[in-house]
Formats: C-alpha cells, structure tokens, sequence
C-alpha cells in the first residue's frame, strides 16, 4: 500500500523535534482523522535555514512531514509557496487518495507558515 519512500521517511523521519530558537511555528490539524502537525522553521538572510516537525498522525502524515522539512530548508519563502500536497504526494511515489490527506496536512502547515517568516525573508 505504501511506496518504499514513504515507508523510508515514517521509519527514518527526518528534522523531527521542535526548533527552540525558530523564527516562525505552526499547528494545524486533521479534525477528521485528528493528525496533529506542528512546523518550526528558522530563516537566515532571507531563506529557511532549518525546518523541523512535531507530528502525531498516520504513516502518510509523518512521511509527509518529513519530507516537507527537507523541502523546506533553503528555499525563500517565495520558492516555498510552491510546495503543494500534489508536489509532496508526487516526491513520495504517489500516495492513494485514502492517504492523501497526509500531504494536504503538510501543505496547509506551509500556508500558514509562510505568513508568518518576517517580511525581509519573504
């Protein structure tokens, strides 16, 4: 049911724990299923220097999350409008439609992120 890549980034999460000195974070939650993202990001000279995540969810939330951290580091914040739940589903082999909704969690987590990175870095 899920890719190896999937299975890769929920056994071997990657950027997991909270940013203590963050510039921004983020909760947003699933009411349907009840996943729990929480995204931490630091910028530097106007790029996100470090992501990290806190999540409570199934596999496809954690994988999702993961990979979003990765996704995440370097780009400005412009660059990182542009990560989507299809993008995300994409990078991890496909997700089924049952399960796509870790990947609209991870990309709502970076809507509501990105507000919040000060205005010199966006």
């Amino acid at each position: 049911m899920f890719t190896e890549a999937v299975l890769d980034h929920f056994r071997n999460p990657r950027n997991a724990g909270e940013l203590r000195a963050d510039t921004a974070a983020v909760e947003v939650r699933n009411p349907v299923c009840g996943d729990i993202l929480k995204l931490f990001a630091r910028c530097e000279a106007g790029r996100i220097a470090e992501a990290r995540f806190l999540c409570r969810g199934c596999t496809t939330a954690i994988a999702c999350a993961s990979l979003l951290t990765e996704e995440l580091r370097g780009r400005t914040p412009a660059e990182a409008r542009g990560i989507t739940a299809e993008a995300l589903s994409s990078a991890l082999g496909g997700l089924p439609a049952a399960t796509f909704h870790g990947a609209q969690l991870a990309a709502e987590a970076v809507a509501a992120l990105l507000p919040r990175l000060p205005p010199s870095a966006g």
